[in-house]
């Protein structure tokens, strides 16, 4: 049974500037295929699909059950995964350092690193050489590093004794009905094809993986949106409670340390969160204090502001930002948009 009855009015007029927004970014990337979807006070106000879901010849038209690539927004679901981890007791505190629960890491390496670091990418970890490294110390600064999600993933796994994959379709996907949301071992039509920026792109990785620890996960726009929309609820969906509100609280509520310099990005559970006023920030300045967004390479957005009750997706099949595309800029001024509409569609109503 899907979250949000389609049966809701369509109105595009009042979120038209949403959709001009991700045909602008649609023709500033290297992509082939967008989509906009736009939930706000239990109605869809927005749904357009734009382009093909490849280059290649006689391919699908970009469509509601077209799955895209998500990259790195697939770190909102590991966050949950975390938080559902927490809750259940499996992990005791996320100030707990990683090395009691991975203790094969290198201690002189990893020794001051906690779980809370991992989770906003405050660990000053990186590798060179298949070896980890320090870049700063636990806490001071922050960096985007792969290592830190790998590490998550791990102590996940070990904990539960579930995959990030085993939990999230065993208390969301099977109880909301979800089936366009996965990772995948294998390519199938539904599955758009991501559009390199030049032939053999190194940044570029496929896995066979299934266990939601790779970056091989794709999702449809309205589930996208719908995943939102659970957290939006904080959990509770058609009048029933599918998971305690408190894993979903404390995933997407400031978890970063109060050392970090009030300029740096700020998250929850991998989720980036809107606290205090910061430079260097992914929100845009116009959405307001407790939203919070998660982004990927494919430049795929999921933004929930629960003060205007509203969630809103954009999804391309890019990969990475082409000479002259500021995607932080186009990803703040994407959230700033939706604000403006609907501030707009406020003023109307008076």
């Amino acid at each position: 049974m899907p979250l949000v009855e389609h049966n809701l009015i369509l109105n595009h007029k009042d979120f038209s500037p949403v959709l001009d927004h991700v045909k602008s970014t649609f023709n500033k990337v290297i992509c082939s295929g967008a989509s906009t979807l736009i939930i706000h006070k239990e109605s869809i106000v927005l749904e357009e699909y734009i382009g093909k879901q490849s280059r290649k010849e006689d391919t699908r038209t970009v469509q509601a059950d077209t799955q895209f690539h998500v990259a790195s927004v697939r770190k909102s679901y590991i966050g949950f995964a975390v938080s559902y981890a927490l809750y259940y007791g499996y992990i005791n505190s996320i100030d707990d350092p990683v090395l009691s629960y991975l203790p094969e890491l290198d201690e002189n390496v990893w020794k001051g690193t906690a779980i809370r670091h991992l989770l906003t990418h405050t660990h000053g970890l990186t590798q060179e050489s298949k070896e980890d490294v320090r870049e700063f110390t636990p806490g001071s600064s922050w960096s985007y590093r792969q290592i830190g999600i790998e590490a998550l993933t791990q102590i996940v796994k070990r904990t539960t004794g579930k995959s990030v994959a085993d939990i999230i379709h065993e208390n969301v996907f099977i109880p909301l009905g979800f089936t366009e949301s996965n990772w995948y071992s294998q390519k199938h039509d539904r599955l758009v094809d991501v559009v390199l920026r030049y032939e053999g792109d190194e940044d570029w990785k496929t896995s066979e993986s299934t266990e939601g620890d790779k970056m091989n996960m794709y999702v449809s726009t309205r589930e996208l949106a719908y995943w939102g929309y659970f957290h939006l609820k904080k959990g509770k969906v058609n009048g029933k409670q599918i998971v305690p509100r408190e894993i979903i609280e404390v995933a997407t509520s400031l978890q970063s340390p109060p050392t970090l310099h009030k300029d740096l990005p700020q998250n929850g559970f991998l989720w980036f969160v809107k606290d205090l006023p910061a430079k260097k920030t992914e929100i845009g300045g116009q959405v307001p204090k407790g939203s919070y967004q998660i982004l990927g390479f494919t430049n795929v957005t999921l933004l929930v502001i629960p003060e205007e009750d509203i969630v809103a997706v954009r999804m391309f099949n890019s990969f990475g930002s082409p000479d002259g595309y500021d995607y932080l800029s186009d990803v703040r001024s994407f959230g700033d948009t939706v604000m403006a509409c609907v501030k707009n569609e406020s003023k109307s109503n008076l």
